[in-house]
């Protein structure tokens, strides 16, 4: 694969909550999974009720720290 996933998850602030970004763009602090797939939903890459795999190498980078690390 070459390049990142269209999807990076920033390491934890020191205020709490995670940066996310869609190809580039910031779309908005995740304190917890459910957020993420929330703007994963709005950014169009799952539909509806469709089930998000938060721990797919190819969608999303994690970086300081898994998607279990949100402090």
């Amino acid at each position: 694969m070459s390049g990142h996933p269209p999807v990076i998850v920033y390491p934890p602030s020191s205020t709490g909550g995670r940066r996310v970004t869609v190809h580039g763009q910031i779309v908005g602090l995740a304190h917890g999974r459910g957020e993420v797939a929330s703007f994963l939903r709005n950014a169009g890459l799952a539909l509806g009720a469709e089930e998000i795999y938060l721990d797919r190498p190819e969608l999303i980078e994690w970086r300081g720290g898994d998607l279990d690390t949100w402090t």
